[in-house]
């Protein structure tokens, strides 16, 4: 054997040794190690680690979370009439030991189909028995959702996964069914507007009684106050005019005869009148003789 292959052949077997012995866990990874198939350990931080050659073995699973897009499924309501529902999920390993149990070997594959879709599609059935149609489309999705979500603790406890979301992307309804919904939430729509329409009058009615009622009172105050007024300034204008009537009863006359003629000779009306009358005194003599 040459010096060479002596250093050679036992760098070869500490390689292969190595291999064996060392694995590296990344941030986004978490590992379980067997022996002899059976679980050793699974609580590894990232990092390098070290492990018994030939005797155990290392297996990896995804820390991220996960995507399950499940095709569109029928679920009935409690009118017994079904709904399309295409939903999806997030979901994580939460137990790296319960989960490689339960899943038949770590197969992503099975604990989608077999686990983790029976268990969402049965919250969604039992809660969507319990809704109408219309709170199933219009109303209460989201709480459906939370609902199912909470529920969906089990497949922690018992398989290691955890239900961290759960979304719907649409909700349809079949052929024979939209029809009859339609109908339905437009009478609820007509019958609504027309409950509206009728507040809306009655409390126009209302608005408009108590408005007239008001105009009616505020008007009468109104003449009455006008009435007041009018009758305190005609006896103002009697006491001045008896008053200027005791101290010149001339003048008095003369002021008198002038607002006359200032009202009739304004006026496009004809008089016919005597010259000599009365009505003329002072212009035939300034002093009313």
């Amino acid at each position: 054997m040459t010096p060479l292959q002596k250093i050679f052949i036992p760098l070869v077997i500490i390689a292969v040794l190595g291999s064996f012995s060392l694995f590296t866990v990344n941030q986004w990874e978490q590992a379980v190690v067997f022996e002899f198939k059976k679980i050793k350990k699974s609580d590894f931080e990232p990092g390098l680690h070290f492990m018994k050659p030939f005797v155990n073995t290392a297996s990896k699973f995804e820390k991220r979370l996960l995507n399950l897009d499940q095709p569109p499924r029928r679920f009935l309501t409690s009118e017994k009439k079904d709904v399309i529902v295409d939903y999806y999920a997030k979901w994580r390993i939460s137990d790296v030991r319960k989960f490689y149990i339960a899943s038949n070997g770590g197969n992503i594959e099975y604990a989608k189909t077999e686990l983790i879709s029976q268990s969402l599609d049965q919250a969604l059935r039992d809660e969507f028995g319990k809704r109408t149609v219309q709170e199933v489309v219009a109303g209460e999705r989201d709480e459906i959702l939370k609902i199912v979500t909470s529920t969906s603790e089990q497949l922690k406890e018992s398989y290691g996964i955890e239900i961290v979301d759960v979304r719907t992307k649409r909700i349809d309804l079949p052929d024979e069914v939209s029809e009859d919904v339609y109908k339905r939430m437009r009478s609820d729509r007509v019958r609504v507007a027309e409950e509206l329409r009728a507040q809306g009058k009655e409390a126009a009615e209302r608005i408009q009684a108590v408005t007239d009622r008001d105009r009616e009172v505020i008007l009468a105050k109104a003449y009455r106050d006008a009435e007041i007024n009018r009758g305190e300034g005609d006896a103002q204008a009697t006491e001045i005019y008896a008053a200027a009537y005791g101290k010149d009863r001339e003048f008095y006359s003369f002021y008198r005869s002038l607002d006359a003629y200032k009202s009739s000779f304004n006026s496009n009306d004809i008089l016919l009148l005597d010259p000599k009358s009365d009505f003329f005194k002072y212009f035939n003599n300034p002093k009313g003789n």
